[in-house]
């Protein structure tokens, strides 16, 4: 297994966010002092390496970008969470900011397009159609808006300020974390279908792909684990730090967790982790960021904070693939669509984009 440069680029603060395109034609970069800059990568059977067309450079958030996200199934349009308690639309195909809403004073930290599948955007270059929906979290509040900005609802008030919030894949739910516990809010009628208390704060969600499982990394170094149709839960505590990273593969099986310097794996299959022990993935430093594959082969890629990225393949005896070691620590992980490459978002303001070879 290789992974070989692609290209490099630079933005003008620490990347907050990265996000490929449904496609992956297009990468969108948000960088903290608020610019989204849209890139174009080469492909690598354009016989050209280290190179990248910046389409664009968004003027994002005045006080500061939070978050970013495609619509499904579009190419061009781009959401975007930001620190002036706005959430905007954009044209990447343009580069034109096309709407806005005003959420109020509280920042926006979270953003999350319904799925697709589940009435949202749909056919290649679409800017819009259907029954797009976009969820976003400001303050005590959800929101819930149309791809035109108009808000479709408003969700009652979390006792604290919603930390985290993730859409069960199928789209029928969307979770919303506070320091207390989890609400599960309907997704055609925004309903609350449940409340999952938990007394902590909780800094990370992830479904699991089949929609069985719905896990937290908590302040209390600790992962808890729901089956949030019969309320069942699971709790793994005893790691080093919080638990910030959070990932499932494709199949549902395999659960990677950071919290300390190993990434720990928990075979979520059949009766699930209980009683099980988790398969630890030592790292030199401690693990900030996580994410498996789409599809493909599989892998695990992780990275540490002295900046070390790592490749794993979990069906192995020895499953580490390949090392690569970045000047700083990485900030976001994300593969493209196709799971050829890894795009890294880097607390230095550099995103590499690596090529993944067999």
């Amino acid at each position: 297994m290789n992974l070989t440069k692609h290209w490099a680029s630079l933005l003008d603060d620490y990347v907050i966010d990265l996000a490929w395109s449904p496609d992956g034609t297009l990468l969108a970069a948000a960088s903290s002092g608020g610019a989204i800059s849209i890139f174009r990568p080469r492909a690598v059977t354009d016989g050209v390496k280290d190179s990248e067309t910046r389409l664009h450079e968004l003027p994002g958030h005045d006080d500061g970008a939070n978050c970013i996200g495609w619509a499904p199934g579009s190419t061009r349009l781009l959401a975007s969470g930001g620190q002036d308690g706005k959430v905007k639309f954009w044209d990447a195909g343009s580069g034109q900011h096309t709407a806005t809403a005003e959420l109020g004073g509280a920042w926006v930290e979270h953003i999350a397009w319904r799925p697709a599948g589940a009435g949202d955007v749909a056919g290649g270059g679409a800017m819009s159609g259907g029954a797009a929906l976009l969820a976003a979290a400001a303050g005590r509040e959800v929101v819930f808006l149309g791809a035109d900005a108009a808000v479709r609802h408003r969700c009652a008030a979390a006792p604290r300020t919603v930390q985290v919030i993730a859409w069960e894949p199928a789209g029928g739910m969307l979770a919303a974390a506070h320091f207390g516990g989890v609400r599960l809010w309907g997704g055609d009628d925004f309903a609350l279908r449940k409340e999952l208390p938990y007394n902590n704060g909780i800094h990370a969600l992830v479904w699991s792909p089949d929609n069985r499982w719905l896990v937290s990394g908590n302040q209390d170094r600790s992962v808890h684990l729901w089956i949030p149709e019969t309320g069942l839960g699971l709790h793994m505590s005893g790691y080093e730090n919080k638990v910030t990273a959070l990932a499932f593969d494709r199949a549902g099986t395999w659960l990677a967790t950071g919290g300390g310097q190993d990434a720990c794996v928990w075979n979520c299959g059949g009766p699930g982790p209980e009683g099980r022990e988790p398969d630890q993935l030592p790292h030199p430093a401690k693990v900030c960021a996580l994410a498996f594959q789409h599809g493909g082969h599989g892998l695990l890629a992780s990275a540490s904070e002295d900046g070390s990225v790592m490749l794993w393949s979990l069906d192995r005896n020895s499953p580490l693939r390949a090392t690569v070691k970045m000047p700083s620590a990485a900030t976001k992980l994300a593969w493209s669509p196709d799971d050829r490459f890894l795009a890294i978002g880097s607390m230095k303001g550099a995103i590499y984009v690596l090529s993944v070879e067999p």
